[in-house]
C-alpha cells in the first residue's frame, strides 16, 4: 500500500508528486486545501519516498496502486492534482476510472510523449558513491557539479535520509529510474478520453505545455481549461505557490 498523509476532513483530494519528489514537496499547499474544507491525501508513488520499492514502474501499475489506495480508504469519489509524472499518472487514472474522479488538475504536463530529458540530473544522482559515507554537504558538492541549478538540487536533497547512523541513502529507487526511465515520457492513448472537468496549469516559464499541444489536450479532456501560472517553471507549485494555490482552489471549489 501507498504510504500517505491524509490531513482534514470534507471532500476527499488526492496529491500526486512528481518524478523524484515526495508527498512532503506538497507540505504547506496541503494544510491550505484542508482549510478549505478538503481532506487531503499526499502520497508517495511506488519507488518514491517512504512508499515501497518495486522493479514495475509503469503507469498501469501506478493507476493500480491509486486505485488500491481508493479501495483501502473508502474513496469512491476524490479529485486529484497531479504534478508532472503524477499528472500523467493522475490523467491514465481518470480515464481509466472516469466515475471514481470529480475535478482533476494537471500541473505543467501534458498528454504527449516525452523523450527522456534528465540526463544531467541522473548523472548527479548516479554519481554520488553512498559505500564511501558522504554527508549531506558532500552529497551536494557532488551533485553541484552535474546541477548547476540550487533549487533543484534542494529539492533532490529532501530525498535524503539515514539509513542507519554515518550511512545516507536515496529515498527513491534509482537503480530502477535507471532502468526504466523511457516509461515516464508514456503518451497517453489515443482512445482515453476523461470529459468532467480538468484544470491544467503551465508555467509560465516552462516548456513543458506549448501551444501546439492544446488540441491533444482538448482531444482527450474536451472539458478542460488551460491556464498559465506567471514567474514560474516547471515546478510551479513550488516557484509561484500562490497563484497556484489561488487557481487550483478557485477551480476545486466552483
Amino acid at each position: 500500500m501507498l504510504y500517505s498523509k491524509i490531513e482534514g476532513e470534507g471532500k476527499p483530494l488526492l496529491i500526486l508528486h512528481g518524478y523524484l519528489g515526495m508527498s512532503d514537496n506538497w507540505k504547506t499547499l496541503a494544510g491550505q486545501f484542508v482549510s478549505e474544507g478538503f481532506q487531503t491525501h499526499a502520497l508517495d508513488l511506488r519507488n518514491h519516498g517512504r512508499s515501497f520499492h518495486s522493479d514495475e514502474f509503469t503507469y498501469d501499475a501506478m493507476v493500480q496502486d491509486i486505485l488500491d489506495y481508493c479501495k483501502e480508504n473508502n474513496l469512491e469519489k476524490v479529485s486529484i492534482i497531479g504534478h508532472s509524472m503524477g499528472g500523467k499518472v493522475a490523467m491514465f487514472f481518470a480515464t481509466k476510472y472516469p466515475e471514481m474522479v470529480d475535478k482533476l488538475i494537471v500541473a505543467d504536463i501534458g498528454p504527449k510523449y516525452y523523450r527522456p530529458h534528465h540526463q544531467d540530473i541522473m548523472a548527479g544522482l548516479n554519481a554520488v558513491d553512498f559505500s564511501q559515507k558522504p554527508d549531506r554537504s558532500q552529497v551536494e558538492e557532488i551533485l553541484k557539479q552535474y546541477i548547476p541549478d540550487f533549487g533543484t538540487r534542494q529539492f533532490l536533497m529532501k530525498s535524503l535520509y539515514w539509513v542507519e547512523p554515518g550511512q545516507l541513502g536515496f529515498r527513491f529507487n534509482l537503480p530502477v529510474f535507471n532502468e526504466k526511465i523511457d516509461n515516464i515520457g508514456q503518451v497517453l492513448p489515443e482512445n482515453a478520453i476523461f470529459e468532467k472537468p480538468t484544470l491544467f496549469l503551465k508555467g509560465g516559464n516552462s516548456n513543458y505545455i506549448k501551444e501546439e499541444d492544446f488540441e491533444l489536450i482538448r482531444h482527450h479532456f474536451p472539458n478542460s481549461e488551460i491556464k498559465t501560472i506567471p514567474n514560474a517553471g516547471h515546478w510551479l507549485h513550488a516557484e509561484n505557490p500562490k497563484d497556484f494555490y489561488q487557481e487550483s482552489i478557485s477551480y476545486l471549489l466552483k
